[in-house]
């Protein structure tokens, strides 16, 4: 049963292969995206429940880059010591954590202007966005690497760089948000360019784990697919990144035919054809589908989302069903 069983990746060593996927909480009440209890009480039950490796919550690079004015922030050596807090009491409970470092683009709730790489709305309901100069361009890619830089200090075990669901990185790289006809789009190469200066400028602070989120289907007419991710993915293998998270859509409005496991070909594919480690994401609330994924090499890792929100215990509830016997933290010994 390998969905129990360990992996080293970039020299960490998980004790599962189960992952709390990144879910925005939107729970800094007074909008300074420091960490306090809700974070605290919230990523530490996951640890408890035997997840083998925590990620936190997209985390922005910049203020303005929030999704919500309620979001945990990086952007300041002030966030380091929170987010300290939240590694280490991870790692008293024997899980490894890391942390997804974004920046919202044309979807960020930002009170200010908000900036993309074409001056182009969401959808009705968000501001135009600014197009970004090259100067803005490299202050973010500056900012993600600083980012990185205090995740670094924190103690964070992995890095994830967010370029997935229609956020910044992600509107660089779909033609469907990208209009530029600079060094930043206008073909796929120079549409690249900003996710690959940033992977760039992160390592050179941090040489952990790092993985990047990718939207492999973006499920418009001229969107991006997984034909387009793999390629992607081998750029970043390249460049020297450990795992793809692979996940879907989110850039423009667009119909999704989502069931348990309607990712998982997506992860399946890029490890394959990219042989790039990869994680799979996308209602696995079943521990018989999230085992067939690890068993049967499809993916790397199973990240989990709303089923570790409805039962911080999973890892304990799968291997009951699977007949594995996990080890209980001694405190609940009596009633694991």
């Amino acid at each position: 049963m390998k969905l129990f069983s360990p992996i080293t990746i970039n020299g960490l060593t998980l004790k599962n292969r189960i992952v709390m996927s990144p879910m925005c909480m939107y729970s800094c009440a007074d909008e300074s995206g420091r960490v306090n209890n809700w974070h605290r009480v919230h990523y530490t039950t996951r640890a408890v429940g035997q997840v083998g490796l925590i990620i936190v919550e997209a985390t922005a690079v910049t203020k303005q880059g929030r999704i919500s004015v309620h979001d945990l922030g990086i952007w300041s050596d002030d966030h380091i010591a929170g987010l300290r807090e939240l590694v280490q009491m991870a790692h008293e409970h024997d899980a490894k954590i890391g942390i997804q470092i974004a920046h919202a683009g044309r979807k960020s709730a930002d009170h200010g202007d908000i900036i993309a790489p074409s001056p182009i709305r969401f959808d009705d309901s968000y501001k135009e966005p600014k197009e970004m100069t090259v100067e803005q361009i490299h202050e973010t890619v500056r900012a993600f690497q600083e980012g990185a830089r205090r995740a670094a200090e924190a103690g964070f075990d992995v890095i994830e760089i967010h370029a997935a669901h229609g956020y910044l990185i992600n509107q660089f790289l779909s033609p469907l948000a990208n209009k530029r006809t600079d060094e930043y789009g206008g073909d796929s190469e120079r549409r690249f360019r900003f996710l690959k200066e940033i992977v760039l400028a992160v390592k050179q602070v941090w040489s952990g784990p790092l993985f990047v989120r990718v939207s492999a289907n973006e499920y418009a007419p001229g969107g991006l697919g997984v034909d387009d991710h793999v390629e992607i993915a081998r750029k970043l293998k390249a460049l020297g990144v450990d795992l793809i998270d692979v996940s879907s859509g989110g850039v423009v409005h667009a119909p999704v035919n989502a069931y348990p496991g309607y990712q998982v070909p997506y992860a399946e594919r890029i490890r394959r054809e990219a042989d790039i480690m990869t994680s799979a994401v996308g209602l696995i609330t079943a521990p018989e589908l999230a085992a067939d994924i690890i068993d049967n090499g499809r993916a790397d890792l199973v990240m989990l989302g709303r089923e570790l929100l409805r039962d911080p215990y999973w890892p304990r509830t799968a291997a009951k069903r699977l007949g594995v016997q996990l080890k209980a933290p001694f405190q609940y010994g009596r009633g694991w």
